[in-house]
């Protein structure tokens, strides 16, 4: 640990989840001399300038934050180039110009959400939920100009299970991309890792593109584990959603059913009390978990006894 007090580190990373990843490098001993991360930035109902949660953390912990609006403003990169870093280490942030990520010596690492090659892309959590996938991991890899090809460094796996959201997954993998993110940086310190260049078919490779509106609709005409998936991989957030009475419904939480269902695709049953379930192409998707656009969320027998159909 002691190789790891003496490289140089710059830290970038905006959301809680690269907070995991920050506050495992300070603990294991690592010099962090300075945090890059997103500018403030007015959020919430009442519009309250917020800080991200990574500036949040280096703030309490006495880290210097550089903030800026731009990457390639010639005033950061000499504030950037003033840090003196060895290594630069990228979690969960904004795509870095070649300026920025060949500054260090030992270049830039990031850690990402997926076991590379598949999964490239901005949302690989959600992706491999909602593919139905039973395995996920983490990859630790050296920055280049094409987003997410880099060198592998070092990966770890972790199991998918059949009731894993990506709310589920996403607090899972904070902790173990934290770990091997300390593992790598000993490793590059020690000298003792090799980069290995990504393989894969082009033909088979899978890839996370970013979550629009598209993806979060419903479309009850596939198959009761597609959507059953498609939930699971859009939960907590951004949530998927059906139009129920001209109101969009989000669906966080549900149960399948597979029976032949009475119904045609997309039309829903209820007792009015105990349940509420939306016909598929080979079953029914019982709803517990939702919220109706303008109200809260809620469980299914709590939005059932206040909920009128029309």
């Amino acid at each position: 640990m002691d190789q790891l007090s003496h490289l140089r580190i710059v830290f970038m990373g905006t959301p809680e989840f690269a907070v995991a990843s920050l506050d495992a490098l300070v603990k294991a001993g690592c010099q962090v001399v300075g945090v890059v991360t997103s500018p403030d930035k007015p959020a919430g109902r009442g519009m309250q300038i917020q800080q991200s949660a990574v500036k949040k953390y280096a703030v309490e912990n006495n880290l210097p934050v550089l903030q800026p609006l731009k990457l390639k403003d010639p005033v950061f990169i000499d504030e950037l180039k003033a840090l003196k870093a060895d290594l630069q280490i990228v979690v969960a942030f904004r795509m870095l110009p070649e300026i920025v990520w060949n500054m260090p010596p030992m270049g830039t690492v990031n850690l990402h959400g997926s076991l590379l090659p598949q999964y490239r892309g901005a949302a690989p959590i959600n992706w491999a939920v909602i593919n139905g996938e039973k395995e996920t991991g983490v990859t630790t890899f050296k920055l280049k100009h094409e987003i997410d090809t880099g060198d592998i460094l070092l990966q770890a796996s972790f199991p998918i299970t059949e009731e894993d959201t990506a709310g589920t997954i996403h607090d899972r993998m904070k902790v173990i991309g934290a770990a091997l993110l300390v593992k790598t940086v000993a490793g590059l310190a020690a000298g003792t890792l090799t980069e290995s260049p990504q393989g894969g078919n082009p033909d088979t490779l899978k890839h996370a593109p970013k979550i629009h509106t598209d993806t979060c609709r419903l479309n009850f005409s596939l198959t009761v584990d597609e959507i059953y998936n498609q939930i699971r991989g859009l939960s907590p957030y951004p949530g998927a959603f059906t139009i129920l009475n001209e109101k969009m419904l989000k669906i966080f939480r549900c149960t399948k059913e597979t029976v032949p269902p009475k119904c045609i695709a997309g039309a829903y049953e209820t007792d009015g009390k105990t349940f509420l379930k939306f016909a598929c192409e080979n079953g029914y998707i019982h709803l517990t978990d939702i919220q109706l656009e303008g109200k809260k969320k809620m469980d299914i027998t709590e939005f059932l006894r206040g909920y009128r159909f029309a």
